[in-house]
């Protein structure tokens, strides 16, 4: 929970940082940034979840 609340609130002071030089936001649009997020997330189990099948396959 900790690297949560870290993550949310380093997020938010670069957030604040870039808005107060007007600098455009460094990530993508709102629902296409949490949509690749989460993809990325899910991309990642889903390959934690079939390597011990592809390492039995491989040998």
């Amino acid at each position: 929970m900790k690297t949560v609340v870290l993550a949310i609130v380093t997020g938010f002071v670069v957030g604040f940082i870039f808005a107060l030089f007007k600098l455009p936001i460094p990530a993508p649009p709102a629902l296409a940034g949490i949509a690749g997020i989460v993809g990325i997330y899910l991309g990642f189990k889903a390959f934690m979840a079939i390597q011990p099948w592809i390492e039995s396959v491989l040998k």
